[in-house]
């Protein structure tokens, strides 16, 4: 589903990601795990071209994302993106906000796109919130509804940013929730996060990445409980004195 090859990013004189080969099979959750500055979000960000590759190629669902004849809208609806914040607009309804791209990049008609936007909302168990504004739910409900903006598109892959982090404990529930049953449904998943437990019940593979490259990859258990790398190994237990 992805297959990203040799990527490279600098930003002017820092390398930040220093040739990274990543393929994602179709229906698998990949959590890609690592200290700040790794190159976490850097790769997602060139998944989808929000970030332009120095070089390097990146293939999604059959898409050359780099090729200059590809259209890059078209090519984005298929791949679904949540940040750490939420980037809701204020003045729109829950509803409002999940139709939007419907309407506007899809060309759904008002009343399709409604309907596609009240699925999306119930999928996230939002299906009673559609009317309300951003500041009338909780931060886990907003990144809900992010999420659900998302999978309005019907994306073939969704990418997850540190999608947790900006939440009050007792929220993050709800978003992992929503994200197993996500998974559940089959749809094919790399997510940057540092909720460890969700990896290690959820993940099909993780993946260290430190200073800009793929350290160690594996399923969870070999990946928490015996990593190959020194690195890995450090990372590991550090966060387990957490």
């Amino acid at each position: 589903m992805v297959r990203a090859t040799a990527i490279h990013k600098h930003f002017g004189a820092l390398h930040v990601l220093k040739g990274v080969d990543l393929e994602v099979a179709e229906r698998e959750l990949v959590f890609v795990i690592g200290p700040s500055g790794s190159g976490k979000s850097t790769l997602l960000r060139c998944l989808n071209r929000l970030e332009e590759p120095s070089s390097g190629s990146v293939v999604v669902d059959g898409i050359d994302l780099l090729d200059p004849r590809t259209d890059i809208n078209h090519a984005r609806q298929r791949i679904g993106m949540v940040f750490q914040s939420f980037n809701l607009y204020p003045h729109m309804t829950a509803l409002g906000n999940v139709t939007l791209a419907l309407r506007k990049v899809a060309g759904r008609g008002r009343a399709e796109a409604d309907a596609i936007g009240q699925a999306a909302l119930a999928r996230v168990g939002l299906a009673d919130r559609a009317g309300h504004m951003p500041a009338q739910l909780s931060g886990g409900q907003q990144q809900r509804v992010a999420i659900a903006r998302a999978i309005a598109l019907e994306p073939r892959v969704m990418l997850f940013d540190e999608p947790t982090s900006a939440l009050d404990p007792e929220l993050v529930g709800s978003v992992l929730q929503v994200m197993r049953e996500l998974r559940e449904s089959g749809m094919t998943m790399v997510v940057v996060s540092h909720e460890m437990g969700f990896a290690r019940a959820a993940a099909d593979r993780v993946l260290f990445m430190d200073e800009g490259m793929i350290v160690e990859a594996g399923p969870p258990a070999q990946i928490f409980a015996a990593p190959a790398q020194e690195r890995t190994r450090a990372f590991i237990s550090q966060i387990k004195h957490h």
